[in-house]
């Protein structure tokens, strides 16, 4: 019964800290979206529209009114669902961001494999090899991963791989040839060529996708390499390690039961943060290969001064982290026990 209490109340607890962490980034959002030195009156009607016209649209934004007001109405239309509408496209913004989401989630996705897939090995063997040559190759290798220019790197990638040896595809999410021959069911192109049997569409999705996803999961996995090391540093050195060798445990056994099996729920933290930098901060990579996802959107969004796209765009990057936050609290019940 005490337990059943103590979970209840836990979890009213953080329901409130959810409704108080998306209230305050309403309010920042908000704030951005006013503070911002775009005009979005002037974005809407053009530099060449007579003062009349400005000043319908002003009212009609309801910028004439109060602050408090504007942000109730802000409030208001985001509780119904209502984001606005896109200069740029004519279209709902919230559409235009399920439209493009997908191809970020995607790559992102597979970048993320690949950066912990990695990265966590790696920060595991350079800390049992700590200060030894594997060690020094490792913290080399992640150096390069994290203090290399994204979009350099990708500039590179393309001329070497694409335009050079022809080993991947160059920039989009297929070839030019096959645009228009799968049905967005999904949104994501794998899925929805698999359900298509278009396997032709298939690979051409994952031969444009390896280099980007690649680019990105290196770059993650040099920040995963990192903390992984750090993390593994500081159980190798605990008393329970040579405990647990005085015992007869293997070196096999103890660094990957106890040692590796205390750091999970740190890693998990990590992995998550991780993943939802590379869904925000995929910008430039997606600039580079012209890959059609949010991170494109949001720029060419920003170029124009669209703030409602903007504006929505900076609510869904707190709300992922937010979603992020969450599942890793899940996770951690299941990696440690002593959370339930």
């Amino acid at each position: 019964m005490q337990n059943a209490q103590l979970r209840l109340k836990s979890v009213s607890s953080q329901a409130t800290t959810i409704l108080i962490t998306l209230l305050g980034l309403l309010v920042l959002t908000f704030v951005i979206g006013r503070m911002m030195p775009a005009d979005p009156v002037r974005a809407i009607v053009g530099e060449d529209a007579t003062r009349e016209t400005y000043e319908m649209v002003y009212h009609q934004l309801g910028l004439d009114r109060p602050i408090w007001e504007q942000f109730l109405r802000y409030l208001g239309d985001v509780l119904t669902g209502d984001f606005g509408t896109s200069i740029r496209t004519g279209q709902p913004v919230m559409q235009d961001i399920l439209r493009a989401m997908p191809a970020t989630i995607e790559l992102a996705t597979f970048a993320i494999l690949i950066g912990a897939g990695l990265g966590i090995p790696l920060g595991v063997t350079a800390a049992v090899n700590k200060d030894k040559w594997q060690d020094h190759i490792i913290r080399v290798f992640s150096l390069f991963g994290h203090s290399m220019p994204i979009f350099w790197t990708g500039m590179i990638a393309l001329i070497v791989f694409y335009a050079h040896l022809g080993w991947v595809g160059g920039s989009g999410r297929m070839e030019q040839f096959y645009i228009g021959m799968v049905d967005e069911r999904t949104g994501f192109l794998l899925i929805d060529s698999l359900l298509a049997g278009e396997m032709d569409v298939f690979w051409s999705a994952v031969n444009h996708l390896i280099l980007p996803a690649s680019l990105l999961g290196y770059s993650s996995s040099a920040y995963i390499t990192r903390m992984t090391r750090s993390f593994m540093l500081d159980q190798l050195g605990q008393e329970y390690m040579t405990t647990a060798r005085v015992k007869g445990l293997s070196r096999g056994q103890t660094i990957w039961l106890h040692a590796f099996g205390n750091i999970r729920v740190q890693l998990v933290t990590i992995v998550a943060l991780a993943y939802g930098s590379l869904l925000e901060g995929a910008v430039l990579i997606e600039t580079v290969f012209a890959w059609p996802g949010f991170g494109q959107y949001l720029t060419n969004n920003l170029i124009i001064g669209d703030m409602n796209a903007v504006m929505t765009c900076v609510l869904i990057v707190g709300v992922i982290f937010i979603v992020l936050n969450l599942l890793s609290d899940l996770l951690y019940r299941t990696f440690d026990p002593r959370t339930k």
